[in-house]
């Protein structure tokens, strides 16, 4: 099956894929030569690239559902997914720096993962991170100039022409927000007559230098979301070499030694074991594949003998270094309702909370609905209206995973400790102060009548950014890249130490990128894929 089928070809290639899948599922091996933990961004990308080989057997284990469902595929319907069968709804500790507030955080589960769930944005990241990542790992296949040529060789890029930074052959339908509401574009005239240059994009010369603001760029196609499952594994379905598993838990990665050996899995209410001939690929997210390394003995020493798990592997960083970006909504009312158009945020903004820095640490999404926290609603949430979704690009705040059983059913601590870090409540304040400028700019007076969260009328404090600050559910680096002590993967994302196992997803990003992390997501299984595929000459 192929993007390109025509309606009446697609439909039997859909058939195909789903009888084919049915006969995998139906005849289960005890073997595969690639065992991949999580069809979410990465492990999609993985899935595709190692299944074009018609000699590699490939089995994509999934523990959430499959992605037939309106919330998933009509791109309005977005913020339906969360809190349902489709969201892991992990819930962080009580945070003393956010007036003990205990955030809810979502992470997407399903085949695509976040990309199946998330409000669709395609962002790079800055041309900073990746110079960092190269930096840290020693490995200049990290670096922005290689990283570049990934996102063209992946992209379909739909927009006005840009071959210096846009590519058009890739499986990655890329497009600009269609028809875009006069909310936004308020935006980006509000943002210019405050001195941010305005780009036709974000993701070229945009994320180069200061920032910016755009139109944002969105895997949207033909009024449908088009997740990374979509654009990679979907259309392979009915090859005899891949089986997809969903509704399936890896309980653990097994080892013959330090070798990974294969996974534990728990199916329709069934322990069994799958064995790898080559590796295990974990690519589960940043808070389950911390989970998923300590109940399988990879972790710090003191934490496994803790609760009982035998180590197979001390390594301290796992679970540490979790990064996430943090947002503090202000909302204003409309004179008229607007509704919403494609997935309600269409425009972009990164900027700086100081002058004196040279690259973005501001992260702003505008929002075509209003989007209180459970405090800020306390002040009057307006029927209609928007928000500005802006927060920290560049957090210095660190927080943990940790097992709280070795049980795997049970759900891991999360103490993300945002706001921690005293530099990250001095960039908040700049950020809610830039949102309030722009939002009571001239260019929304002919749409708006005033701001209602924090309101015309109220100085903004820090208790304010406490009580309004949330996730944007892009939580990083709990498995990082790298070749200190807290360094849990090396620049080939093989995890130091062992054999046969690599990780693939943000928890490898030493910092969390400058934007949406799902574009970073797919870098990183293109990467691991060209790594594999090299390693073992497939």
């Amino acid at each position: 099956m192929t993007d390109n089928d025509a309606p009446g070809d697609a439909a039997g290639s859909e058939r195909r894929a789903r009888e084919n899948q049915a006969e995998r599922r139906a005849r289960l091996q005890s073997t595969y030569d690639f065992v991949i933990c999580g069809a979410g961004s990465a492990g999609s990308v993985i899935a595709r690239r190692l299944a074009d080989n018609p000699a590699c057997s490939v089995l994509l284990v999934e523990a959430g559902p499959d992605d037939e469902a309106d919330s998933v595929l009509n791109p309005a319907l977005w913020p339906t997914n969360l809190g349902s069968k489709r969201d892991w709804g992990f819930q962080a500790e009580p945070n003393p720096h956010l007036d003990g507030r205990a955030l809810s955080i979502s992470m997407g589960k399903g085949l695509g993962g976040g990309s199946s769930v998330n409000v669709m944005v395609w962002a790079r990241g800055h041309r900073s991170d990746w110079e960092h990542f190269a930096a840290e790992t020693g490995d200049a296949g990290w670096s922005y100039r290689s990283v570049l040529d990934i996102y063209r060789r992946i992209e379909n890029w739909q927009g006005k022409p840009d071959p210096k930074y846009r590519g058009t052959t890739g499986p990655v339908w890329v497009q600009p927000a269609k028809d875009p509401s006069p909310i936004a574009s308020a935006l980006l005239d509000a943002a210019e007559g405050l001195g941010i240059p305005r780009f036709e994009h974000p993701n070229g010369a945009m994320m180069e230098g200061e920032g910016g603001v755009a139109y944002s760029d969105m895997l949207v196609r033909e009024g449908k979301r088009h997740s990374l499952y979509r654009a990679y594994v979907r259309p392979i379905a009915d090859r005899p070499n891949l089986t997809i598993l969903t509704e399936t838990i890896v309980r653990r990665v097994l080892f013959d030694g330090r070798r990974a050996s294969g996974v534990e899995i728990e199916r329709a209410g069934t322990i069994s074991t799958i064995k790898a001939n080559i590796e295990v690929v974990i690519s589960t997210g940043a808070i389950n594949t911390p989970k998923l390394l300590m109940l399988s003995g990879v972790g710090d020493r003191d934490e496994l003998q803790r609760l009982g798990i035998p180590v197979v592997q001390h390594l301290p960083g796992v679970g540490r270094n979790l990064q996430d970006h943090v947002s503090f909504g202000c909302t204003w009312e409309y004179r008229e309702p607007i509704a919403p158009r494609n997935s309600g945020s269409e425009a972009k903004l990164y900027w700086k909370s100081r002058p004196d820095l040279a690259e973005p640490d501001l992260l702003f999404c505008q929002v075509e609905f209003p989007v209180p926290s459970e405090r800020t609603a306390t002040l009057g949430v307006p029927a209609h209206g928007w928000t500005m979704f802006a927060g920290l690009a560049r957090p210095f705040s660190r927080g943990k995973i940790q097992l709280k059983s070795a049980d795997p059913r049970v759900t891991p601590i999360v103490d993300a400790n945002m706001l921690s870090d005293p530099r990250d409540l001095e960039a908040a304040r700049a950020c809610v102060k830039l949102s309030r400028e722009i939002g009571r700019s001239h260019a929304f007076q002919p749409f708006v009548i005033g701001e209602r969260i924090p309101g015309n009328d109220k100085a903004v404090d820090d208790p304010f950014i406490r009580d309004a600050a949330v996730t944007y559910w892009h939580q990083c680096g709990t498995a990082k890249m790298g070749s200190d002590d807290m360094s849990v993967v090396d620049a080939k994302l093989a995890v130091h130490g062992l054999t046969g196992l690599r990780i693939a997803d943000g928890s490898v990003l030493p910092r969390v990128t400058t934007g949406n992390t799902m574009a970073p997501c797919a870098v990183i299984g293109e990467r691991a894929s060209d790594i594999l595929r090299r390693q073992y000459e497939l």
